[in-house]
């Protein structure tokens, strides 16, 4: 058996082949997706979501295919013509490429990989309707504190603003009253197998999706105002993913038995344990210089040794971690800081890098 320290998929929560086998048991993926069964199963989820991320009910908690699928929702429902974008990775890139994509007119503030932003230096352009931000670049290893998503929002209150937390939920303690919309995916720090996007979103983006469809597109599936109607009866409008679902409601549920505090406590140790291994141990250095914006959810090193040799000797070891992004493959590492992995894990992945 290998641990997975890649940021997604990544390694399984150690809770999960018991839920799924209860889901199993259960014939769970049997039942109709209009029963009550599966009304209580899906409200069982929202709820423990809600109580993990502490998000209002003035939020809505919407279940679609991937993080990707929605970056065009958020863009259909709150964009009628121009949206701004925070970049300075490729996820953050490709969400303003999606706006492009939609025929939107998309401004961008733009920072080489490696480097995050603070709210002073942001202006936002005057006829920009959504704000884009990422709260962690998966692939690079840069985390937005969350103060200064909030003052971005402060200083710029008629603006929708949108989160991007896939790589870093439940870490990131977002004040959903500033927050209008923030999305994750479950294959990263919940553990899980990919295919569900959880879609957080409140009234004012529901409002404004209903006022650009009198004019414009805001697609024909899985748009906003049909989602958020048939999340009143606990219900998706197409089949959904019943299966991920159920388990994101258990592992939520077992998150909140530990508590977000303790989880949030315990990524901290663990992060610090791998930077101050990366900054001390000759061959390896932290790509973020400004440790106030170093991740701590996605680790990202320097290597003198090309990453693939490291990667190969890690492996024999039964641990698995992550390549560089893209023009960083063959110079970097990204290990994953989830929940799944523990503070032992940890220290024997350390002792293993060691001695490459």
């Amino acid at each position: 058996m290998q641990t997975f320290f890649t940021p997604g998929p990544a390694q399984l929560y150690p809770t999960f082949e018991k839920h799924l086998q209860n889901f199993v048991s259960g014939q769970l993926g049997s039942i109709s997706h209009r029963s009550q069964q599966y009304r209580d199963l899906h409200r069982f989820t929202v709820e423990q979501v809600r109580i993990l991320l502490n998000v209002p009910e003035t939020h809505a908690i919407l279940f679609l295919g991937s993080a990707s699928e929605i970056w065009e929702r958020i863009l259909f429902s709150c964009v009628e013509l121009e949206s701004f974008h925070l970049v300075n990775g490729s996820f953050s890139e490709k969400f303003y490429d999606y706006a492009h994509g939609l025929n939107k007119y998309a401004h961008k503030l733009e920072k080489p990989m490696g480097e995050g932003f603070t709210a002073a230096e942001v202006t936002v352009p005057e006829y920009a309707e959504l704000i884009c931000t990422t709260h962690n670049e998966t692939s690079s290893g840069v985390q937005m504190n969350v103060a200064e998503i909030h003052k971005l929002k402060q200083k710029n209150p008629d603006k929708l603003i949108a989160v991007d937390i896939v790589s870093s939920a439940p870490y990131p303690d977002l004040d959903f009253k500033l927050i209008d919309t923030a999305f994750f995916s479950i294959q990263k720090a919940f553990g899980l197998p990919a295919g569900l996007g959880v879609w957080i979103v409140n009234e004012k983006c529901l409002k404004k999706a209903e006022s650009i469809r009198q004019q414009y597109s805001i697609g024909a599936h899985n748009n906003l105002p049909t989602l958020w109607k048939n999340s009143l009866n606990n219900e998706t409008p197409a089949t959904p993913n019943v299966m991920a679902i159920y388990l994101l409601g258990k592992i939520a549920e077992d998150f909140n038995q530990i508590g977000v505090k303790t989880l949030r406590k315990e990524t901290e140790q663990k992060a610090q344990l791998l930077y101050k291994f990366i900054e001390k141990h000759k061959g390896f250095s932290p790509f973020v210089k400004e440790k106030a914006h170093r991740s701590q959810t996605v680790i990202v090193a320097n290597t003198e040794l090309p990453s693939a040799d490291v990667i190969k000797a890690v492996k024999e070891k039964g641990m698995v971690i992550g390549t560089g992004y893209g023009q960083f493959k063959s110079s970097q590492l990204r290990i994953a800081n989830f929940p799944a992995t523990s503070v032992e894990q940890v220290q024997e992945l350390i002792k293993v890098l060691e001695t490459v």
